[in-house]
């Protein structure tokens, strides 16, 4: 069943009531219904729920229409999840797997008159299988020009575990002069983290950075990792620096990472690039002078030979012959 609500301004003189706008803004709007008792649709920017596995939960999506003309909006699940630069993203329509599929809304389709705020009952079913912790999803809210994604944080009771790493660290050098220090976080827990980034480094003649720990623009969803860059807009001319990554987050989660990033001047590397090169050529020709003299140089003279000295033969000593 879909509530209704018709914002209208009525005159104390009697004139007939008309029909009042919500908001100047000629775009609509979806957002999670709010309270009873809060001033406008907005109170909520997100849904957050919470459950056992097994368990059924409720909550209502206000879609404000403040124009003269009647929309039509188409609404389902998603699954959501980090793009690899860590925005928010969600999957399209038929490619949800996960807890997309558990959200239910009380329409599909729903037609909301002009000057208008609708709210859409919408149920999200735990499956008796879930594991604890985080299970980010969307309300896609699509009125065929363009499409919202109402953020879903589901989270299953039972233990969570705030976990990640920084990893792939690099420095590298830009056309302008500045380094840019690479880095990827992953989020090895199972539950949404906020990261903050510390970035030093030191080199062979003293500290060269000393950036303290900042909110990173990136909502670190359970399981998945994002890739960033940090401007380094000074880097050493010459040095060896070492550069050291810390991010932290909630509930104590903590990384750090390293990387070693040698500066070494583009002309100064080619010249002693050239003189390494010209000194091997050098060795290498000297070794040749060398074989080649060594080939030339005539051989010593054989020894005289020795002979060796035999007895003389001595002569027969005469026969006598016997007496007759």
């Amino acid at each position: 069943m879909v509530c209704v609500l018709v914002a209208l301004c009525v005159s104390t003189a009697g004139s007939p009531a008309r029909a009042a706008p919500l908001r100047d803004d000629p775009t609509w709007s979806a957002a999670p219904a709010p309270p009873a008792g809060t001033p406008g649709p907005d109170a909520r920017s997100y849904f957050y729920l919470e459950g056992e596995p097994g368990t059924v939960l409720r909550d209502s999506v206000a879609l404000t229409n403040p124009g003269d003309e009647s929309r039509t909006f188409r609404l389902r699940g998603a699954d959501a999840y980090n793009e690899r630069g860590g925005g928010f993203a969600v999957r399209e329509e038929g490619r949800s797997r996960g807890p997309g599929k558990w959200i239910a809304t009380a329409e599909d389709t729903v037609e909301v008159p002009p000057r208008t705020r609708a709210e859409v009952p919408l149920s999200v079913t735990l499956p008796d299988s879930a594991v604890p912790g985080d299970h980010p999803a969307a309300l896609v809210v699509d009125d065929g020009e363009r499409k919202v994604g109402v953020r879903m944080y589901l989270r299953v009771s039972g233990p969570t575990l705030a976990a990640l790493s920084i990893e792939n660290v690099s420095v590298e050098e830009r056309d302008d002069g500045s380094a840019a220090i690479g880095y990827t976080l992953v989020n090895r827990g199972n539950t949404t983290l906020r990261p903050r980034l510390a970035v030093d480094a030191d080199g062979l003649f003293g500290s060269l950075i000393r950036q303290p720990a900042r909110a990173l623009p990136v909502e670190l969803l359970p399981g998945r990792s994002v890739t960033r860059h940090e401007r380094w807009p000074k880097p050493p001319s010459v040095d060896v620096a070492h550069v050291r990554l810390t991010v932290t987050a909630e509930a104590g989660a903590r990384a750090t990472a390293t990387t070693t990033y040698p500066a070494v001047p583009v002309g100064w590397l080619v010249g002693v690039l050239l003189v390494l090169a010209g000194g091997a050529v050098g060795w290498y020709a000297r070794r040749r002078r060398a074989g080649g003299r060594a080939d030339r140089t005539p051989s010593p003279p054989a020894p005289p030979e020795r002979h060796e000295r035999r007895p003389r033969p001595q002569p027969a000593a005469p026969t006598t012959g016997a007496a007759k």
